[in-house]
């Protein structure tokens, strides 16, 4: 995919070029929401807010990361709608389709040659870190699920958050804080998926 190209076509107004370029990072756009909103429907309403936000303001684009510029249009998108929620949105450990049912873990987390008991033990990993991202301040969710699930450098989060590297750095080290300390309650009940008492051996 020619990136630049397509990005100047976009910017012209062509509408199959932007379409291309927002296949690429479609799926990081909705894995964001749903991180920071813990919820699929808010996740899918903001992700789609921000693909037409950023249709409308591509021209304002001037060069560098694309993905830290989408990104930043995602997590506008999402403040947005905590805002008009004004209350910070919470997961149930276990959730539930509005039809009772428990939800799936999400796809990128599925592997089909899991067993019956890895499956579980990936379900029960999914909500707890889900759960802990829900506990933490938005400025905090935000950058870990840039860095540390979107997988993206400190200079494309602060891109992004449009704050300092120093702040990104400072945010993360107490995001990440309160993630272990929040994480050590479920040890028990993930005892061969995530140890903390030996991560310093890592």
């Amino acid at each position: 995919m020619d990136e630049t190209a397509l990005i100047n076509s976009a910017q012209q107004g062509d509408l199959d070029a932007f379409n291309t370029i927002i296949l690429h990072y479609q799926d990081s756009v909705f894995n964001t929401a749903l991180r920071i909103l813990g919820d699929e429907d808010q996740a899918q309403d903001a992700a789609q807010e921000a693909f037409i936000s950023a249709f409308q303001s591509i021209k304002s684009f001037r060069g560098g990361s694309f993905k830290a510029w989408i990104m930043r249009t995602v997590t506008n998108a999402c403040y947005d709608e905590l805002r008009r929620q004004k209350r910070r949105p919470t997961t149930p450990l276990e959730p539930e389709t509005s039809d009772g049912e428990e939800i799936d873990s999400p796809k990128w987390m599925e592997d089909k040659n899991m067993t019956p008991a890895q499956k579980a033990e990936a379900d029960e990993l999914e909500h707890a870190i889900q759960h802990c991202l829900d506990a933490l301040p938005n400025e905090f969710r935000t950058v870990v699920v840039l860095a540390d699930i979107q997988g993206m450098d400190y200079s494309e989060v602060a891109t992004s958050a449009r704050v300092p590297l120093g702040t990104i750095k400072s945010r993360l080290a107490r995001a990440r804080l309160r993630l272990r300390e929040c994480l050590r309650s479920f040890e028990e009940l993930l005892p061969q998926t995530f140890r903390l008492d030996n991560e310093k051996s890592r």
